[in-house]
């Protein structure tokens, strides 16, 4: 009997359906609810082993059994905690190959005249210092893995787009990208690849926090933010954005398919920040002149 060739075997199996990240290596901070906990999801169910990075222990704890990975507590302000995160992925599976920078805080809003500066520190030390920190220590143990891999970072339609959150939530989201694009420069040859995401009206907790606070509605239901971004902030009539969705263009990122894909910034928002449209106004008029 001839032996079995297996040295394309792994390469196979990543380009399986639902196994598009087979025996990949993946840190997610803020990876205990909302988008973070769909990425991890989504990247356990496409044959990665997940690192839930995060504060909120209970949840983290339980949605990390449920997938096979591992949890531990981090404060991406506090730089070893997220040095602490890269190692326990080192030391569990020996290498790194994905680090999602997802965690993330609304932070003040108000005007620009009277805003908490104190407030607008602590911002910046989670939004942009939390992103540094994970790119740092990401590089280094991929740099010395020689194996290339993905940095993928968060950031928010509110960076491209004025009016969309808050001056020092929208300040950071932008820096979000500039310091990506400057560590795609220098990572790329080591074939490492960084990009981001910059979701628009996804009904995390946070999102959905904030509308409860500005309608005055603290009873607020994800599904009713969802239909309130559907109907005014897409394109697409009808259709806002998920949680899941963000995971899907995650896992695209940080797979092989996306392998030429650097210094990117992936905008999720339905064509909302490209281009204004009256057909969803024209569309609404004509079904209500229907039922008249």
């Amino acid at each position: 009997m001839e032996p079995t060739d297996t040295t394309h075997m792994h390469d196979d199996l990543q380009m399986l359906p639902g196994k598009r990240l087979m025996g990949k290596v993946a840190v997610i901070t803020g990876g205990a609810r909302g988008i973070g906990a769909a990425t991890a999801k989504v990247f356990a169910e496409n044959g990665a082993y997940v690192v839930i990075a995060d504060i909120l222990d209970e949840l983290g704890v339980a949605l990390a059994d449920s997938i096979g990975g591992r949890y531990i507590h981090c404060d991406v302000a506090e730089e070893s905690d997220m040095a602490s995160a890269i190692q326990l992925a080192l030391s569990w599976k020996g290498s790194l190959d994905i680090m999602f920078n997802n965690a993330g805080i609304a932070g003040p809003g108000g005007s620009i005249t009277n805003l908490n500066m104190d407030q607008v520190k602590y911002l910046l030390t989670v939004n942009v210092h939390g992103i540094l920190h994970g790119m740092k220590y990401a590089a280094q143990a991929m740099i010395k893995g020689q194996k290339g891999g993905s940095i993928i970072c968060t950031s928010s339609s509110a960076a491209i787009m004025g009016g969309l959150g808050g001056h020092a939530y929208t300040l950071s989201k932008e820096a979000i990208i500039g310091l990506m694009r400057s560590a795609a420069c220098e990572l790329g040859v080591y074939g490492i690849r960084v990009n981001c995401i910059s979701p628009h009206g996804v009904p995390s907790e946070m999102l959905v926090g904030a509308y409860r606070h500005f309608l005055g509605k603290m009873d607020m239901k994800p599904e009713e933010v969802c239909r309130i971004v559907g109907e005014s902030g897409s394109l697409l009539r009808g259709r806002g954005a998920s949680t899941e969705d963000v995971a899907q263009a995650a896992l695209f990122l940080a797979s092989g398919d996306a392998g030429f894909i650097t210094a990117h910034n992936l905008v999720l928002d339905g064509g909302y920040t490209s281009a204004i449209s009256t057909m969803s106004f024209i569309y609404q008029c004509e079904e209500k002149g229907k039922h008249k």
